[in-house]
């Protein structure tokens, strides 16, 4: 039987009230209150991508980092894929907020890998 392998994961993220970050090379943008879903992948071990994410003491490093490093961002809920990064973020609905967010190297036409929802 082949072995199935998570490559893609969603954050659910909870921006408790609006807030102003610096996202790197991206600059400055403001996030309002709400719910974002992120779409990332991992070539191996996504659970230690995902864990990274979960915690509170890393370098900043990915644009998501940055988000997270705010007090005002949780993480309410993680999802997994089979299925390519891309194509999970191009189903997902939602509103660009920072053009380019953790799709800097994105041939797929995304625009964004972060959706705010609502």
């Amino acid at each position: 039987m082949a072995q199935t392998h998570l490559i893609t994961y969603q954050l659910h993220i909870m921006i408790a009230q609006e807030t102003t970050i610096d996202i790197g090379k991206l600059g400055k943008f403001t996030f309002p209150a709400g719910k974002y879903i992120y779409t990332g992948s991992a070539k191996r071990n996504i659970e230690a991508r995902i864990a990274r994410h979960l915690s509170h003491h890393k370098t900043l490093k990915w644009h998501i980092d940055y988000l997270l490093a705010t007090k005002q961002a949780s993480i309410s809920q993680v999802e997994r894929f089979q299925e390519a990064e891309c194509t999970i973020n191009q189903r997902t609905a939602g509103k660009i907020i920072v053009n380019k967010f953790g799709a800097s190297d994105c041939h797929q036409g995304c625009g964004s890998h972060l959706k705010f929802l609502a």
